[in-house]
This record gives structure tokens, C-alpha cells and sequence, in this order.
């Protein structure tokens, strides 16, 4: 592991550039900014709020998922995300240009129900994109989460489902049949297959229609993911200061040690894509791993409109 960026005020959301630099969010400082190889951080946008998911779209633009914010805390130099905030006035998606910063908003709404905080976003082939809405929470009550579909053009947002327990990381099978989403709370993984873009086949036993493909044990909690070229997902785990790396089949292939508390995010880079750029964001570090160990050989999946 090595340190590539650091200082960095919550950083999520990684996205590898083809120049070698990693775009990323700063949920607590309200910025997108941009890693340059050096480790040299400069702010693209400061949309406010919390920008929180980030990728990189079919036009060349950013695409931010914004929770609305957070009350923040820190304890034994560790920087963790709580409440929702006094100035809170709803979440949204927004584009962000990548050579002027000029922030957009794109969505506030599906329909008569607003965005509460979405948090992870993934384009299909299609050029739209999903995302999660993970809700905020309050003293006494916490909001249920979504996932929807939306056009990157603006012109229409549908919901996936409804009723999941803190809906955090999203990603897409290799084949893009298959929308995985991990679940904060429950520590869950989460599948729902698709019939088109942005219609998914619903399980009845379970409340929002997902298929469970696994959960974790013990006392940790997931954060974002990422899919590798063999389809395994590769989800930040929480508490434990992890990535887990899931097979398709629910199957716990190889858990990655890593020194925060809050390893919240991955992202796949270099040449061959065997380089992870993980986020730290409890320490507020932005490292890179090589993935070179013989039990775990596998490149990441290319994203579509990455670049």
C-alpha cells in the first residue's frame, strides 16, 4: 500500500483517469477535486452540501450523487459522518463540468418523492445511470433507502426499488444483467436482475425485491463497491477497516486489511486496471494497492464512460 494523496477531508468516490489522476469527492469540505499523480490535490467544484458518489459520464462530465450533508464528528483522529444537518434542504444529482467546474442539478425528485441522500452512482451501456439513496438519519428516526435509473441528459428518473436499510454501493455484472447494491447497516449484499434498463424482476420474500447474495457477520458495515473483471464484487467494509471481496455466488473469497476504521471506498486504475485507489476517509487518505498476489490476480471490470 501506498499513500497517494493525504489531508484530504473525507474523501469518497474515486474515479481513475486515463492521465493518471484520480477524481474524487471531499464529502466534509463540500468539494470534488482532482488527485494528480504527485499526490497534488486541486478543487474542480465545490457544489456543497455532501457530494458523495461520483463517476464519470458518456458526455465526459462528472456525475455527483450529493446527500444534502452531514453533522460531523471526531474522536481519536478519526472523521466520521452523523446526522442530518440543520441546514439540510434535500439531496440531489448534479453535473459538474470537468473543465470549467460548473456546477448543474439534474434531479432533486422521482416524481412526488424527493431524494433524501443519495450516495452511489454506476452508468450502464446504455448511458444512463443508477444510483443509491441512502436517506438521513435523525435523532429518533432514520429515513428507508432506494434505488433508482436516470438519464444523464436530465429528461427522466425511475425507481428501481424501495424499502432497503440504508442503500450504500452499487455496480453492475460484467454482462450489466445483474445491479448489486450493499446495504450500510446490515452488512447485506444485495442483487436485483434486470429485465431492461432500469426495470428489475422482484423477489417476494423480500420487502423492496433484491435477492440476498450475502451477509456479513460480527460487528462491520458496508460502504461503496466495485465489480472485478471476474464478477466478484469488491465492497468497502467498515468498522473492520476492509474491502471484502465477494463471488458472485455469496462466497467470501479474501478480505484486505486496511489502518481506517473508515474504508469507505474502491476504485480500479492503471494501464491493465490492477491498481486499487482506496479511500480512507476516516484519516482523510487516498492510497493505492497493486493487485499482484497470486490468490488474487484479477483486474477490475472497465466502467463504461470511464476514461
Amino acid at each position: 500500500m501506498r499513500v497517494v494523496a493525504s489531508g484530504l477531508r473525507f474523501p469518497e468516490g474515486p474515479v481513475w483517469l486515463a492521465d493518471g489522476s484520480v477524481a474524487l469527492v471531499e464529502i466534509a469540505r463540500g468539494t470534488v477535486s482532482v488527485v494528480a499523480p504527485d499526490g497534488g490535490v486541486r478543487v474542480l467544484a465545490t457544489p456543497g452540501g455532501g457530494p458523495n458518489g461520483l463517476a464519470l459520464g458518456p458526455d465526459g462530465a462528472f456525475y455527483v450523487c450529493n446527500n444534502g450533508g452531514f453533522l460531523w464528528h471526531e474522536a481519536g483522529g478519526v472523521l466520521r459522518p452523523g446526522l442530518q444537518p440543520p441546514d439540510y434542504t434535500g439531496g440531489r444529482i448534479e453535473r459538474v463540468d470537468a473543465h470549467t467546474g460548473a456546477v448543474t442539478v439534474l434531479y432533486e425528485a422521482c416524481g412526488e418523492y424527493r431524494l433524501r441522500g443519495p450516495n452511489d452512482i454506476v452508468f450502464d451501456a446504455e448511458g444512463g445511470f443508477y444510483f443509491t439513496d441512502l436517506g438521513k438519519t435523525r435523532p429518533r428516526e432514520r429515513d428507508l433507502g432506494g434505488v433508482y435509473y436516470a438519464r444523464a441528459d436530465g429528461s427522466g428518473i425511475v425507481e428501481l426499488a424501495y424499502g432497503l436499510m440504508s442503500p450504500n454501493g452499487i455496480g453492475l455484472s460484467p454482462d450489466g444483467r445483474t445491479v448489486y447494491v450493499a446495504e450500510t447497516l446490515t452488512a447485506r449484499l444485495w442483487a436485483f436482475e434486470l429485465d431492461s434498463p432500469g426495470v428489475a424482476r422482484k423477489h417476494a420474500m423480500a420487502p423492496h425485491g433484491g435477492r440476498l447474495v450475502a451477509g456479513l457477520g460480527g460487528y462491520q458495515m458496508f460502504d461503496s463497491l466495485k465489480v472485478d473483471a471476474a464478477g466478484n464484487i469488491c465492497v468497502a467494509t467498515l468498522v473492520t477497516g476492509a474491502v471484502t471481496v465477494i463471488a458472485p455466488d455469496g462466497r467470501v473469497l479474501r478480505v484486505v486489511q486496511f489502518p481506517d476504521p473508515m474504508t469507505t471506498n474502491i476504485c480500479f486504475g492503471g494501464a491493465d486496471l490492477r491498481t486499487a485507489y482506496v479511500t480512507l476517509s476516516g484519516s482523510g487518505q487516498l492510497v493505492a494497492l497493486d493487485w499482484t498476489d497470486r490468490d488474487w490476480d484479477v483486474p477490475g471490470l472497465p466502467l463504461h464512460s470511464a476514461g
